[in-house]
């Protein structure tokens, strides 16, 4: 055994941000990475014994040495190669990251409002909007979220000023090559809407090298001010060796309006973590989800809202489809301060179970110190009924063309429901495709 490998996963870390270089760095920046190290050096990493992690074991994540991705290269990639997973054909802004690092030649930026910004973020680090807006909302919450915080690398970086609403949707693809084979890129992308602005913001991972071992450790930061809405989809589609730990922190203020849906598609390891606090009265928020699950693979999706303030109303749905002996954990909480009367919050999980050998572990939990609320939550598990499939046989559909039909219109139910045209067709052809029966 290598000394590095015999090295615990905080030391071979630490080891490595001692030869990390910051100059090109603004200081603001460089202070960031050692309040990471301070917090890296005091985290223990996920372990089975943790009640968070009980029912997530990314034992081959905190067991695997992930190094830092090779200088960007755009020697292999073109436009046309990103063709099948950028929305630029669409007319939409896009801003693309190779093995997590900014890259201008491939993006797309047209003329924007003024005071909107969109960019890469290590290229806007003079901007005061960015020093005031990055790392103030994320929380230490493990150890993954401190690496992000020590390694900070690049992402991207929205801003959109006051009474400003972008009607161009913006979206942020990220692209995994085989450059980041045994390396993690730490990406942190910060989006800041001011009072009364309004934008819609994709964000896409995508890998393009199905047997690549890699990592994406992924923080975002989302600010959405007062009176203001915002809408985010996000879709996780790595490569099939390809991880992916990503962790999003909310902070809305009064009046103001997020609505989220993330879609699991492929990947080794996924894990979304969504953390939303309301600070002021008044917020309202929906998250969405979907997860497709298959293999051997694991899908585990957190959900953290606190209700901090009165009169506030979030909505958690999310649906799964579970086959092969895939594992899927879902954990939904819900935290209601004293203060935070006149709380509406409902949250539901349904999951649909097409192999006996899949395997689900669903928390829906209720944290409440307010007494005048209304809070509700709840899980579903089940196949098709076979009176259903029933039904189709004796109209002359075959039992297999049946249940690709019924889990299709399962995960339509949530896919229908974005109103990005280019995404919602792209994801429809997928899961159509996915779950027809093969000929």
């Amino acid at each position: 055994m290598s000394e590095a490998t015999a090295l615990k996963p905080q030391e071979r870390y630490l080891a490595d941000l001692a030869q990390q270089d910051g100059n090109g760095h603004a200081t603001w920046l460089r202070d960031i990475h050692a309040a990471g190290k301070t917090a890296l050096e005091a985290t223990t990493f996920p372990h089975s014994k943790m009640e968070e992690w009980r029912h997530t074991n990314i034992g081959p994540i905190t067991n695997t040495h992930y190094g830092r991705p090779q200088p960007l290269s755009d020697n292999t990639l073109t436009a046309s190669t990103l063709a099948g997973v950028g929305f630029a054909d669409a007319g939409w802004i896009e801003l693309v990251f190779v093995d997590g690092q900014f890259s201008s030649a491939l993006s797309q930026v047209p003329a924007l409002p003024d005071g909107v910004v969109v960019g890469g973020l290590l290229a806007n680090q003079d901007s005061e909007a960015l020093q005031q807006h990055t790392h103030k909302i994320a929380q230490n919450r493990n150890a993954y979220t401190a690496l992000n915080t020590a390694f900070l690398q690049d992402g991207a970086f929205v801003y959109v000023p006051r009474k400003v609403v972008v009607e161009t949707p913006i979206h942020l693809l990220f692209v995994s090559t085989t450059g980041l084979s045994g390396a993690a890129a730490h990406v942190r992308n910060v989006i800041a809407l001011e009072e009364s602005s309004a934008a819609t913001v994709t964000t896409s991972y995508v890998g393009l090298d199905a047997g690549t071992d890699y990592l994406n450790n992924v923080v975002e930061e989302i600010y959405v001010g007062a009176n203001a809405q915002l809408t985010t989809y996000k879709t996780v589609k790595e490569g099939a060796a390809g991880n992916h730990l990503a962790t999003s922190e909310v902070l809305q203020d009064r009046d103001s309006r997020l609505t989220a849906l993330v879609v699991s598609q492929e990947g080794k390891v996924t894990r979304n973590q969504s953390c939303v606090k309301f600070a002021a009265e008044g917020a309202e928020c929906a998250l969405h989800g979907l997860y497709l699950n298959d293999g051997a693979r694991l899908i585990d999706n957190v959900l953290n809202i606190h209700h901090a303030a009165p009169h506030c109303n979030s909505r958690i749905a999310y649906k799964g489809i579970l086959d092969g002996k895939s594992k899927t954990v879902f954990t939904g909480k819900v935290n209601v301060d004293q203060i935070a009367q006149q709380t509406d919050s409902d949250q539901l999980s349904n999951n649909l179970l097409l192999s006996d050998d899949a395997t689900l572990d669903t928390k829906p939990q209720l944290e409440i110190y307010a007494d005048d609320v209304k809070c509700t939550h709840g899980a579903t598990v089940g196949s098709h009924p076979d009176e259903i499939i029933f039904y189709f046989r004796s109209r002359g559909i075959d039992e297999a063309t049946a249940r690709g039909m019924l889990t299709f219109g399962f995960a339509d139910e949530v896919i229908s429901e974005i109103e990005a045209d280019a995404l919602r067709d792209r994801l429809e052809a997928y899961i159509f495709d996915k779950y027809s029966p093969k000929q």
